[in-house]
């Protein structure tokens, strides 16, 4: 796995070890960490992130995610680069991500 910091480490384990191993298959935890950067390139194309160039910091904008044309745009992106995770998967990645920002503070349950 790349060098992560030690919450992005965490998140990724937590996500990781959320997901069943009858549905975890051949899902790696790069594989997690490439979704989980898609998932953040459809925000800042969605106008919901904004990355400063210069520094890499990232802010996370109030508004509404469309979860299934993120799961859409992540799906084409992980068929484009010949990966083999399905959408099931994704999904799962999705919902812990999401699991893992309600325990930590970071996103308010609906």
């Amino acid at each position: 796995m790349a060098l992560l910091e030690p919450d992005e480490r965490e998140l990724v384990q937590y996500i990781y070890n959320s997901i069943p191993e009858t549905d975890r298959g051949n899902l790696t935890e790069d594989d997690i960490l490439l979704v989980l950067d898609l998932m953040d390139d459809y925000l800042e194309e969605a106008g919901l992130l904004r990355v400063d160039p210069l520094t890499g910091d990232s802010e996370y904008l109030d508004g509404d995610v469309d979860e299934t044309e993120q799961l859409n745009y992540v799906l084409e992106a992980v068929r484009e680069e010949g990966r083999k995770i399905s959408s099931v998967q994704i999904q799962l990645i999705q919902d812990a991500e999401l699991q893992y920002g309600i325990e930590h503070g970071y996103y308010e349950e609906e």
